[in-house]
């Protein structure tokens, strides 16, 4: 026999969701809040408070009726007695004596007391007697009577001994009574600590600096989950770094097609680290990669995960990687690595202590003994030399992208992103502006398509042209003009003479870089003039010959000055002081020294991608050699002075006759330049690589 097949059991709805136990110990205190706030609301209406005299002097006339004495204050009824009555009280008293009849009325058959029809013992009723005798019944006239009005009372306690004699005197029903547990226990206990956590919530928000935070959340993670549609790049918005692209499109079809891979046996990389000098893109990349990957993306700065208490950076830490794992697979940001990377060692103080802390953590997360599947860390810096080795090695950063200035190629591509949404007009060629450009970065050249446009609008012009680009490549090369600056006529030709000696020990030098403009409007902070030179191809190796013309041509400006005056200005200090780092760089560091030979005798200041623009180095060699390092330097500057002298003083015509027509015009480009000098160069692109500034 087969049994009777019973269904399924429903299963009970809301199986495995926890109960909010959160909530109900919010709503317990708020309950009892609201009903005491109505108990108290209820009774203020209700009762009347009165003074304590009052009180004592209806105890005497007998008014009250019942009291409550608590510790603090007396609680009870008053009734009070209010005497009404006719204009004559007198004859209204009196009446009812004279004429016998009973003051009690019933209700008879047929008729109330309403109806004003009074019986009298043995005898008829009171009104028809009236009707007979004509006179007006003794009834008619109302008698004397007190209206009593009750109120309930509160009224303060006071220090009286006969207070419980007087009660008895006149027969008071009072009690005592003892604080409610309600009031006792909301006005002890829950009033004066929800006023401390309210006013603790407070300080911690203020102490944290921004909404959320609290003095319980400081091992909270600072990371914020970025949707896709918040970025709004893609690698379409990219441009002038190919090959990093290439590395971060990979992770991110990884990401998306994880099987092809993982049927080869490859593992995806646990952390990709982007390296580069500041304003190349590297953040713009992450937010590519956040656009692409179609995945949760955490972005956070390397300095939200260093406090002034020791552990709390490690806990943020913690809390990411816990946070990142529940939302796997994930990518997590983290800008300025080297906030926290920086290499371990032994240091004094709780900063240093923290931030090793932070470190260790980090290492731990990415590859410890605890497995980290599925969260790949892609961070961004501008100083790898100062990297932890535990945190660059395979297993943590799998993969080191570097993100280098662009080439010309690359310029083109970045100013073709920048100008999309830019109206230019049909004769601009981005190709030359590229070439004007030779080191900008992307946010240089995102900033002089912007100033082009503030250029163009400045003018009222519908299109952005190409002296629009050109200027404000200047602008951000060597400054703003400044022509509301007032030079007289002697200093004018000084600075003429000054940038003409420029341009013509430059182009008398075989290996020096084209003149592209030569202006002596003034610029910037401190520049009275200056002379633009571009090289003619990107330069990634540059020769002896090279650097020693650059040289030459860079202090032809105070040669000029001393073939024409016979004396010499400070407007050469930032001629001197670029040269004398371009030859000690020579001596130093490339060996192009016969004396000194191949020693490097000096360490470069800031690291591979943030050189110290002051051209200061830490020595690397003895005092001796440093004062032969001191003596070279002074003969190659001198000999590279001696030859500009030469070149000017045989072409002195020429100086004259440019430097006159500079006057005239204030502004000679390259092509003019080299018609009045009689040289056929073939005009190069425009833009500066050295700025010469009097």
């Amino acid at each position: 026999m087969t049994p009777e097949k019973q269904p399924p059991p429903t299963p009970p709805k809301n199986k495995g969701i926890p109960p909010q136990w959160s909530a109900l110990l919010w709503y317990l205190p708020v309950m009892l809040l609201l009903l005491w706030i109505w108990q108290q609301t209820f009774t203020s209406l209700n009762v009347r408070t009165i003074p304590y005299s009052e009180f004592k002097d209806a105890l005497r006339k007998g008014e009250v009726t019942e009291v409550t004495v608590k510790t603090d204050t007396i609680e009870g009824k008053i009734q009070e007695r209010t005497p009404t009555g006719t204009n004559q009280p007198n004859a209204a008293a009196e009446a009812p004596a004279n004429s016998g009849a009973h003051t009690n009325s019933f209700q008879a058959a047929g008729g109330s007391a309403s109806d004003g029809v009074t019986p009298a013992k043995d005898g008829p009723p009171i009104e028809l007697a009236a009707r007979s005798t004509g006179k007006a019944p003794a009834a008619s006239t109302k008698p004397s009577a007190q209206e009593s009005r009750s109120f309930l009372f509160n009224t303060v306690r006071v220090e009286d001994p006969d207070l419980v004699r007087d009660l008895e005197a006149a027969h008071v029903k009072f009690v005592g009574a003892r604080p409610s547990f309600l009031n006792q226990f909301l006005l002890a206990w829950l009033l004066p600590l929800g006023l401390m956590v309210l006013i603790w919530s407070y300080i911690s928000r203020r102490m944290a600096g921004g909404a959320g935070q609290s003095i319980l959340s400081f091992g909270k993670s600072r990371a914020r989950l970025v949707a896709e549609k918040e970025t709004g790049i893609t690698f379409g918005d990219v441009a002038g770094c190919d090959e990093a692209k290439y590395e971060l499109q990979e992770v991110v079809d990884f990401l998306k097609n994880p099987d092809r891979y993982r049927s080869l046996g490859a593992k995806i990389p646990k952390g990709v680290l982007l390296v580069g000098p500041p304003g190349t893109g590297k953040t713009l990349l992450a937010k590519a990669v956040a656009g692409e990957a179609h995945v949760p993306f955490f972005s956070i700065s390397g300095s939200d995960f260093v406090e002034m208490f020791v552990g709390v950076g490690a806990a943020r830490v913690r809390d990411l990687f816990v946070q990142a794992k529940a939302q796997a697979p994930c990518i997590v940001f983290i800008d300025e690595l080297d906030a926290i990377g920086r290499e371990r060692g032994v240091h004094v103080g709780p900063v240093n202590d923290e931030r090793e802390q932070t470190l260790n953590a980090l290492l731990v997360e990415m590859d410890g003994f605890a497995p980290n599947a599925g969260v790949i860390l892609l961070a961004a810096t501008n100083r790898p030399e100062v990297l932890d080795r535990a945190l660059l090695r395979p297993g943590r950063f799998d993969r080191q992208v570097i993100v280098d200035a662009p080439d010309i190629d690359g310029r083109e591509a970045i100013l073709r992103v920048h100008t999309r949404l830019v109206p230019l007009a049909e004769t601009v060629d981005l190709r030359k502006i590229a070439q004007a450009t030779p080191g900008f970065s992307g946010a240089d050249l995102a900033n002089a398509v912007n100033e082009a446009a503030l250029l163009a609008a400045r003018r009222h012009g519908r299109l952005i042209s190409q002296r629009d680009l050109e200027e404000a490549v200047e602008k951000v090369v060597a400054g703003p003009e400044r022509r509301s600056r007032r030079l007289t006529e002697e200093i004018k030709r000084r600075v003429a003479y000054h940038e003409v000696g420029h341009a013509l020990v430059a182009s008398y030098s075989k290996h020096a870089d084209p003149v592209h403009k030569i202006s002596i409007i003034p610029r910037g902070r401190a520049a009275l003039g200056y002379t633009l030179q571009l090289p003619a191809e990107e330069q990634y190796l540059m020769t002896r010959s090279e650097l020693v013309d650059r040289i030459r041509s860079a202090l032809g400006g105070r040669a000029a000055e001393e073939v024409i005056y016979g004396e010499v200005t400070t407007g050469a200090e930032n001629d001197l002081e670029r040269v004398t780092v371009l030859a000690r760089q020579m001596i130093c560091l490339f060996g192009m020294n016969e004396r000194l030979g191949l020693a490097h005798s000096a360490q470069r200041q800031g690291g591979a991608y943030l050189h110290a623009q002051d051209g200061v180095f830490q020595r690397d060699c003895s005092e001796r050699t440093a004062e032969e390092i001191d003596e070279e330097v002074r003969k190659l500057l001198a000999s590279a002075y001696g030859e500009a002298k030469r070149i000017l003083v045989e072409h002195r015509d020429q100086l004259e006759s440019v430097s006159a027509e500079l006057l005239k015009r204030e502004t000679l480009d390259g092509r003019t330049f080299r018609e009045m000098i009689g040289l056929d160069r073939p005009e190069e692109p425009p833009e500066p690589t050295p700025t010469r500034r009097f």
